[in-house]
């Protein structure tokens, strides 16, 4: 690649960016248009314009608009997996689901532009996309212990799977929602989501909190 550090030239200017550097650059103003606006209303030239390169350097670097896009993506889906993934470790169903809950809403305050990109252009109850993929993922680690919870009450466990996409489903919905209302608090939504999914809605607690955690 030509776009490569040279040092600052004898006008004063400042010095080029490294390959490495530019497309990190490329990345994230991508990533901050994308959720701004999505992929379809963003172009390369804005892209470009706002790096303060030409267009040939944003293909250079990701061969287009697409490319481009499937880096920010892949990079979100790799961050919200790895919080999930450090999340879902308890054993019992109610602390699993609130781990999920807080695991997501932690992403969405962390990460809001990421979050967006997400589910901007793979909405909640699309056929496909990234953050469908990602519901999926989260669903298949609490189906076999669901699983286990519907034997062990005498519940038929070949439905645990659909419940497992039903309860991970729900937080999701519920991410998307709090990512612009942003109140009540983190851990307050997780709680009520929780006793929802928990209790159902004859069985609710007048006033959910959380199960207290180590540390």
């Amino acid at each position: 690649m030509t776009d490569v550090s040279q040092g600052a030239d004898e006008r004063g200017r400042r010095p080029r960016m490294t390959a490495s550097e530019r497309r990190e650059q490329l990345i994230e103003i991508a990533r901050a248009a994308f959720a701004e606006r999505g992929v379809e209303g963003t172009s390369v030239e804005e892209i470009a314009a706002r790096a303060e390169v030409s267009k040939p350097v944003v293909y250079e670097h990701f061969g287009g608009k697409e490319g481009l896009y499937a880096v920010v993506v892949d990079r979100e889906v790799r961050r919200l997996l790895d919080m999930m993934g450090h999340a879902l470790t308890a054993g019992h169903p109610r602390e699993l689901l609130e781990q999920a809950a807080c695991a997501l809403l932690d992403y969405v305050e962390t990460s809001s532009d990421g979050f967006r990109i997400l589910v901007r252009d793979s909405p909640i109850g699309s056929a496909s996309g990234s953050f469908v993929s990602i519901i999926g993922d989260v669903a298949s680690r609490v189906e076999h212990i669901l699983g286990a919870e519907f034997a062990a009450r005498g519940f038929d466990a070949t439905y645990a799977p659909m419940y497992s996409q039903m309860l991970v489903g729900m937080v999701g919905t519920t991410g998307q929602w709090w990512l612009d209302a942003r109140e009540p608090a983190k851990e307050v939504v997780a709680a009520h989501l929780c006793n929802l999914a928990w209790n159902g809605l004859s069985g609710l607690e007048p006033e959910p909190t959380l199960i207290p955690r180590a540390g």
